[in-house]
C-alpha cells in the first residue's frame, strides 16, 4: 500500500535513488489491479509481461527520465503495439494495432511503464463510461456512481491507486469531467500541443490527449513527456512546449487576474459544487490574485454547437468501419452483398450512443441542412473563440466549476441523453476554442461528500498558466491528498 499511494514524482525519485526497483513498483500496481479491479472495472486489458519488461529495462539502466519506472493506465482509444485497441466498441474487438501512437512512443522512451488499456465510452462518446461495450466503470468514491466519461477508466484507475498516472482524451471534457468527479487532476493541453497520431478519431478538430494524475505536478511532468511537435500530425504545433513543470512547482499567483465566468452558475448547478467553487476563488483572492467577473455570452450556445460539430465529424470518421478492412465482420454468408454485410456489421458493432451521434451528424451534413445546422454551429464556434479572446483581455485565466454536479448514480441519465450531455456544460467551450483547460479538486461537496472539480482555462499555448493556478488551489486547499478521504476499496 505504501508504494501505490506515492505520487508519480515520489515514485520516480524512489526508483532513481534505488530505494525501490521499478519492477517492485510495477508488481505492486499489478497486484492492486488484481485485488480490486473486479469491482472498479477500470481496465479492459492488463499487459503484465510488457509492463514488467519495461520496468526491468529501467532497473537495468537502459532508460532514464523524470518519470522512469512510473506506471501508467492508457485509455483504450490510443493505439499501442502489443495490446488490443477497442475504443470501447465491439466493432474493433480483437484488433491489435501494428504501431505505437506518438505519445506511446514518447512514454516508452521516457521509461514510463504502461500497465494496460482502460475502459471508456464507445469511441469516446459519453459522459459516464456507461456506453462502453464492455460494461461500466465504477467510481472509487462510491461504486454505485459513475466515474465520469468518456475517460472514466483512466480516472478511476488513478483514483483507486491502480496507477499513479493515466492518459485520457478530451473532445468535450472527457479528461476534465472524470477528474472532477473522481477527485483527481485532469488536463487538456492546447489543441495541437500533443500529437493525435495514433489516437482513434472521434471528432478530429476537437480531440486532444492529455494527462490524468493525483497531483498537479504529476500531471505537468506527464504533459512535458507527451507534448511537442510531431510531423506525422498535420495539426501539431511546431513551437516550444510551455514550461508546465516549473509552473506546477510554483504556487505564486500574486497579481494574477483570474476571471470568473458568469455564465457558469445558476439553475442546474448543485449548491455544494458552487459553494466549494466560491471557497476556492476566495482562497485565491487571499493569496494575492485579482478576481474579476467576465461575461462570455455565446458560451450559452456551446453545448448546442458542440452536438452538431462533434457528431458531424464522427459521422465522417466512423465511416471507415465498413466490415471490409479490419475489425468486426458479420452477416457474410457468401451470398450477402457488401452493403448488406456493412449494414449488419455496423448494427451489431456500434452501440446506441454511437448510432445516435452518427445519425445526427449525417443529417446535419446532408444536402439542404448543412448550412442550417453544421454551418451555423461553426459560426457559433467562431463567436465562442471571440468571447475567449475578449475575456483574456480582461483576465490571465478563466475559472469555473468543472461540472455542474458531483458524480451521479449509474443508470440515472442513460435514458435521458440531454441530461447526460449537460455534464459537459462547463468543459465544452475550451474544446471549441482550442485552448488548454485543467480540472483540479477543490474539496468535497457538503451535499453528498463527493469530490468537486475546479476548472482553469488559459489562452492558446499558455498551458503553464493553468498549472500555476491549479498548483495554488491544490497547495492552499490540500487537495493533493484528497483521495485519502475516499472510502477504502
Amino acid at each position: 500500500m505504501e508504494l501505490i499511494r506515492l505520487s508519480a514524482a515520489e515514485t520516480a525519485a524512489r526508483i532513481a535513488a534505488r530505494d525501490v526497483s521499478a519492477v517492485e513498483v510495477a508488481q505492486a500496481h499489478l497486484d492492486r489491479i488484481d485485488a480490486i479491479d473486479d469491482r472498479v472495472h477500470a481496465f479492459l486489458h492488463v499487459d503484465r509481461d510488457g509492463a514488467l519488461d519495461q520496468a526491468r529495462r529501467v532497473d537495468e539502466g537502459e532508460i532514464s527520465g523524470p518519470l522512469a519506472g512510473v506506471p501508467l493506465a492508457l485509455k483504450d482509444v490510443i493505439v499501442a503495439r502489443g495490446m488490443p485497441a477497442t475504443a470501447g466498441s465491439r466493432i474493433l474487438e480483437g484488433w491489435h494495432p501494428p504501431y505505437d501512437a506518438t505519445i506511446v512512443e514518447r512514454m516508452r522512451a521516457a521509461g514510463i511503464v504502461v500497465l494496460g488499456k482502460t475502459n471508456m465510452d464507445e469511441f469516446a462518446m459519453g459522459s459516464s463510461t456507461e456506453h462502453s461495450a464492455y460494461g461500466p466503470t465504477h467510481n472509487p468514491w462510491d461504486l454505485s456512481r459513475t466515474p465520469g466519461g468518456s475517460g472514466g477508466g483512466s480516472s478511476a484507475a488513478v483514483a483507486s491507486y491502480e496507477a499513479p498516472l493515466g492518459i485520457g482524451t478530451d473532445t468535450g471534457g472527457s479528461i476534465r469531467q472524470p477528474a472532477a468527479v473522481t477527485g483527481t487532476v485532469g488536463a487538456k493541453p492546447t489543441y495541437g500541443g500533443v500529437s493525435r497520431y495514433g489516437l482513434i478519431a472521434f471528432s478530429s478538430s476537437l480531440d486532444q490527449a492529455g494527462p490524468c494524475a493525483r497531483t498537479v505536478l504529476d500531471a505537468a511532468l506527464l504533459h512535458a513527456v507527451i507534448a511537442g511537435h510531431d510531423p506525422r500530425d498535420s495539426t501539431s504545433i511546431d513551437s516550444p512546449v510551455p514550461d508546465v513543470v516549473s509552473a506546477a512547482r510554483s504556487a505564486e499567483i500574486s497579481g494574477l487576474r483570474i476571471g470568473v465566468v458568469t455564465q457558469f452558475k445558476g439553475d442546474g448547478y448543485q449548491a455544494g459544487v458552487l459553494a466549494k467553487f466560491d471557497e476556492a476563488v476566495a482562497t485565491l483572492e487571499k493569496m494575492g490574485a485579482e478576481i474579476v467577473e467576465v461575461s462570455c455570452p455565446h458560451f450559452d450556445y456551446a453545448l448546442a454547437a458542440y452536438y452538431l460539430i462533434a457528431p458531424s465529424e464522427a459521422s465522417s470518421n466512423l465511416a471507415r468501419y465498413d466490415a471490409m478492412r479490419y475489425g468486426l465482420r458479420v452477416g457474410d454468408d457468401g451470398t450477402a452483398s457488401a452493403e448488406d454485410v456493412m449494414a449488419v456489421t455496423r448494427d451489431a458493432g456500434f452501440g446506441d450512443e454511437v448510432k445516435r451521434r452518427v445519425i445526427l451528424g449525417t443529417y446535419a451534413l446532408s444536402a439542404g441542412y448543412y448550412d442550417a445546422y453544421y454551418g451555423q454551429a461553426q459560426k457559433v464556434r467562431t463567436l465562442i473563440a471571440q468571447d475567449f479572446a475578449s475575456a483574456f483581455g480582461q483576465a490571465d485565466v478563466l475559472v469555473s466549476p468543472t461540472t455542474p454536479t458531483t458524480a451521479f448514480p449509474l443508470g440515472e441519465r442513460l435514458d435521458d441523453p440531454l441530461a447526460m450531455y449537460l455534464a459537459d456544460l462547463c468543459t465544452i467551450p475550451s474544446n471549441l476554442y482550442g485552448g488548454p483547460a485543467l480540472s483540479v479538486p477543490c474539496g468535497l461537496s457538503p451535499d453528498d461528500g463527493l469530490p468537486v472539480g475546479f476548472q482553469v482555462m488559459a489562452p492558446v499555448q499558455a498551458d503553464e498558466r493553468m498549472y500555476r493556478v491549479a498548483a495554488a488551489v491544490e497547495a492552499a486547499l490540500g487537495t493533493d491528498r484528497l483521495l485519502e478521504q475516499a472510502p477504502a476499496l
